[in-house]
């Protein structure tokens, strides 16, 4: 369900040019949806192919090729929690934006790709009016 919900999020950064790199099954899901994404392994996952290796997650993060980072445990398996801590710690490790929430992820990239610079002011505190 969590993939399902990033569909639109996913849609609006490829249709601004953005690559997306996604593990295995995010991946499939995505280009199953008509998503192009560049594959991504897993922490503790080897590349399937010599000649055509695959970057692994956490380099892309080490070298800060990503961005942001969206890291949302598919389920509570050892391997599955092991290695999205890693990739989670990386991404704080080195100051990449990390998102663990479906719809807070979803919400800043519409934002992202829908505002303009000239569409956000600064506001002070005083000036935000509260509905109550």
């Amino acid at each position: 369900l969590q993939k399902a919900d990033l569909l639109e999020a996913c849609r609006l950064l490829a249709a601004k040019g953005y690559t997306i790199y996604a593990t295995k099954g995010t991946r499939h899901h995505l280009e199953d949806n008509g998503i192009p994404s560049v594959r991504a392994l897993w922490p503790d996952e080897e590349s399937e192919s010599p000649d055509f290796p695959y970057e692994a997650a956490l380099d892309l993060i080490r070298s800060r090729k990503v961005k942001m980072v969206i890291n949302i445990p598919k389920n509570y398996t050892a391997a599955e929690l092991e290695n999205g801590y890693k990739i989670r710690r990386a991404a704080v490790d080195f100051n990449v934006p990390l998102f663990t929430n479906a719809r807070l992820a979803t919400a800043f990239v519409k934002a992202f790709c829908t505002m303009s610079m000239e569409d956000i002011s600064i506001k002070a505190s005083d000036e935000f009016k509260l509905n109550t």
